[in-house]
């Protein structure tokens, strides 16, 4: 019997999954919680566990492909012998009402072709509509969303999925303006995730702050400890942020939420996108075990192998952009669940810009103000960051 190996819900925001690579080939043997597959998250390169010994059976999702969590990607057979036995296919679970419109230029939106430049389009003829029944991926749905096509408009085609581009009322301008050649390419699963993100950030009223401070001292005592500068920096923001509880709250409709413990989210670069790794509890840990906990965590993220504990439950955020030395300020998109995100730029005539973006329904400029200024007392004092936290009531 073959059993479905299904795409895995691997956190609470994951609604769909993109197929990597198959680290087995159909007819392999396969032991019980051995890795099967490789997919890529929002966040990160996950495997795909097998849930029982057996076989691998197919037939199995494309490589590169993108699926809906719960969407079947293989099968595990009991038995070698039924590794040859093609599983049914699941079947279309969309269905749509395609009115065709005359004159539209089509092109293939495949997981392996890019849409050419923009076509010409023909006199428009009277449209007769008709009932087509076609299966929509996800990467299809979202491109032809992107090129400000009716997804009404998307069609099966042989092999691949065609959408329409554009038509005689609604031209794609943000893309075929000017006769310009252009190129499109698949975004990777970190860069869409921080797209919606921010999208979803231009609701909170936010406001901004920049102070001027001096980072010498820190910058001597990163070198002698030795110690990473932003974790030092990221220690300084959560002991400011416990003197500061206001800066640990998240606005709800149902009121203020103050966590009790502080989790500092750093912006990593990679070449997939930015992610956060969080670490957790800093204000409360010591900091050599911080470092440890940095130092794994920044490798994961590198190598695209964060888990969901890696990059969940964050209270405040770091952008450390000091390594550019022609970056003299700039200020962050605030994302959900924080109040507030610091900036830190590179040296410029001795001083270094820290900008404040903050939720203004949890702080005010005063707020910010007081923070700032308690910021650059630890930064002043490196030895404070050596500090504890102080004992509960």
């Amino acid at each position: 019997m073959n059993q479905p190996i299904t795409m895995p819900a691997l956190s609470d925001t994951m609604n769909n999954g993109r197929l990597l690579k198959w680290v087995k080939k159909i007819g392999d043997p396969i032991k019980k919680g051995e890795s099967v597959a490789d997919i890529e998250t929002d966040k990160a390169v996950m495997d795909v566990e097998a849930f029982h010994d057996g076989y691998l059976a197919g037939p199995l999702a494309a490589e590169g492909s993108e699926m809906p969590v719960g969407a079947i990607i293989g099968y595990i057979a009991d038995s070698l012998g039924a590794t040859a036995q093609a599983a049914p296919e699941p079947k279309p679970t969309l269905e749509i009402i395609n009115p065709p419109v005359q004159g539209v230029a089509e092109a293939p939106l495949s997981a392996s072709s890019a849409p050419p430049g923009p076509a010409a389009l023909s006199s428009p003829a009277p449209a007769q509509p008709v009932v087509e029944r076609a299966r929509i991926s996800p990467y299809a749905r979202r491109l032809a969303q992107q090129m400000h096509a009716d997804v009404r408009q998307v069609n099966s085609g042989e092999g691949e999925t065609k959408a329409s581009v554009g038509t005689a009322k609604q031209p794609m301008r943000h893309l075929s303006a000017g006769e310009f050649p252009y190129r499109l390419e698949r975004a990777s699963s970190v860069r869409e995730a921080l797209a919606r993100a921010v999208t979803t950030s231009l609701a909170t009223p936010t406001f901004r702050m920049t102070a001027r401070l001096t980072l010498a001292p820190l910058l001597a005592a990163s070198k002698a400890m030795p110690m990473s500068l932003t974790l030092l920096l990221v220690r300084a923001c959560a002991l400011t942020v416990r003197e500061h509880p206001w800066f640990s709250a998240m606005y709800t409709p149902e009121g203020f939420a103050f966590r009790e413990k502080i989790h500092v989210a750093i912006a990593v670069d990679t070449p997939d996108g930015l992610v956060a790794p969080v670490i957790h509890d800093v204000a409360g840990r010591p900091l050599r075990e911080l470092a440890t906990d940095w130092n794994a965590l920044h490798e994961k993220a590198v190598s695209r192998r964060l888990e969901p504990q890696d990059y969940q439950g964050a209270t405040f955020y770091l952008s450390n952009l000091g390594m550019f030395s022609v970056v003299h300020s700039f200020d962050a998109v605030l994302l959900p669940g924080a109040a507030a995100v610091l900036c830190v730029a590179s040296e410029d005539g001795g001083r270094t810009s820290f900008t404040l973006t903050c939720d203004h329904r949890v702080l005010s400029g005063a707020d910010a103000a007081r923070f700032m200024q308690t910021l650059a007392e630890y930064i002043a004092n490196p030895s404070r960051l050596i500090e504890m936290a102080k004992p509960g009531p």
